[in-house]
């Protein structure tokens, strides 16, 4: 199986992208979900971030608290830090396990991860090719205020506190530039697809 990284900035357009490769017969996999599954009630990812942050983090019914956590982490750069260091080694094994039964169903197949950090985690090296899905800044800017109801200065804040979009760039193997709306995408996507494919 072609083991396929797929990474861009906020607001950039990565989740239509993911969708096209799906309806494309891809195997896709959001890291976010991922996440979500290394910290559900009783996994070992939970009880890391319960020896990490202590027992405070867990809502009454021994879930994690979400809002808690995201109160506790936010604007603190080493506790945000900490928390990555502590489930990023769950999340990468979970994503490897979906990636080798994904394997074992489909040998010929593609397998794509959607992951925001991967180039910042150093996550990209894992995979056979890395996809970088892009946009002009002005799209990036107006798309993350309409999308998550920011001001101008909240959303220029929440960019620049990510890699910029032209370092990820360099990382690519290919570029998918969504600037110029869904029937462009959509295109661009399908060729990326069909050299993906030489590769299988």
């Amino acid at each position: 199986m072609l083991r396929v990284g797929l990474t861009g900035s906020i607001a950039v357009g990565k989740s239509f992208v993911t969708s096209v490769f799906a309806e494309l017969g891809c195997h896709v996999m959001d890291a976010d979900q991922t996440a979500r599954d290394v910290v559900q009630k009783g996994a070992a990812g939970l009880e890391a971030v319960v020896q990490s942050f202590g027992p405070e983090i867990l809502a009454p019914d021994g879930t994690l608290d979400r809002a808690r956590m995201a109160s506790l982490v936010f604007g603190d750069e080493e506790k945000r830090v900490r928390l990555n260091h502590v489930l990023h080694p769950f999340i990468i094994a979970r994503q490897d396990e979906i990636l080798r039964d994904w394997e074992r169903e489909d040998p010929d197949g593609i397998g794509i991860v959607d992951a925001a950090l991967m180039i910042e985690s150093g996550g990209y090296k894992r995979f056979d090719k890395l996809i970088v899905v892009h946009c002009r800044p002005e799209v990036q800017l107006e798309r993350l205020m309409l999308r998550n109801k920011l001001t101008l200065a909240e959303a220029q804040q929440r960019i620049a506190s990510q890699m910029p979009q032209e370092e990820k760039q360099r990382y690519a193997d290919y570029l998918i530039d969504t600037s110029d709306g869904f029937e462009p995408t959509r295109q661009r996507t399908v060729e990326v697809y069909n050299a993906l494919s030489k590769h299988r």
